[in-house]
């Protein structure tokens, strides 16, 4: 049987983290080479830490890490991206932390999974540079849901298969997806939902990014389609994530 190796050389991006003794931090990042981990970073809550500024969340971060006991040792961290926009705007900052919460809510310590590990900085990048980062945040949502192997079904109704019309139609979370509305109305579980936005979801289904974005989306989808992400996300995940509600406060404070 192989040795575990004694140290790792990795790109990562950190989701968060917690004090942990008198003086350390225990991070939990996902990184290019190893998926989902965490590690102990040692000292880096002393006010001369040289680690603590490169360990801040959604940070992209080259890292060193030695095998302890328990965790992975951080042992040298250098600053990749820091995403200062996101740092300097508080609607970037919800946004992200919503980006980093979902990946870590959905993921495990389970190996190394470079596709997640791509879309995870590309929406950074994008949130982070867009003027409006709301249609990047929504085609992660998509493509993390495909990755993950939860891609709803949007063309044909999930109970009886039949194809869906240009009309209004429901959404079931629990059976995956459309419903016609002849199976909706009698679904207690589905809810409506508009043909727009059911348009604009298959076209951010299939699109890349680029052809995604040139879709503006009108405001009553934009509600509606958030509306409906979160409530298939939340079911899949079984609990409220913390981050919306956030995001939702500075709109709020933004617009009193």
């Amino acid at each position: 049987m192989p040795r575990p190796e004694r140290s790792l050389a990795t790109e990562v991006v950190v989701l968060r983290h917690a004090d942990w003794g008198e003086a350390d931090r225990i991070l939990t990042f996902f990184s290019r080479e190893a998926g989902k981990l965490r590690a102990i970073a040692k000292g880096a809550r002393k006010l001369r830490s040289r680690k603590a500024g490169h360990l801040e969340p959604f940070t992209r971060v080259r890292l060193m890490l030695a095998r302890g006991r328990d965790f992975w040792i951080v042992t040298q961290a250098e600053t990749v991206d820091a995403y200062l926009p996101v740092r300097d705007d508080l609607l970037r900052t919800a946004y992200a932390a919503y980006v980093v919460e979902l990946l870590d809510r959905f993921t495990y310590e389970e190996g190394e999974n470079r596709a997640l590990y791509l879309l995870l900085v590309e929406t950074l990048e994008r949130v982070a540079a867009l003027e409006d980062p709301f249609p990047a945040v929504r085609y992660y949502e998509i493509r993390l849901l495909d990755l993950l192997g939860f891609r709803p079904e949007l063309t044909r109704c999930v109970r009886c298969g039949n194809e869906i019309k240009p009309q209004d139609q429901y959404f079931d979370a629990a059976q995956g997806g459309a419903v016609c509305p002849r199976c909706g109305e009698n679904s207690p579980t589905a809810r409506p939902v508009s043909m727009a936005t059911l348009k604009f979801l298959r076209h951010y289904q299939r699109s890349n990014f680029r052809d995604a974005f040139r879709a503006g989306l009108p405001p009553a989808v934009r509600r509606e389609m958030e509306a409906l992400l979160n409530y298939y996300l939340t079911y899949h995940l079984e609990r409220k994530l913390n981050s919306p509600a956030f995001i939702d406060e500075v709109r709020r404070n933004a617009n009193p």
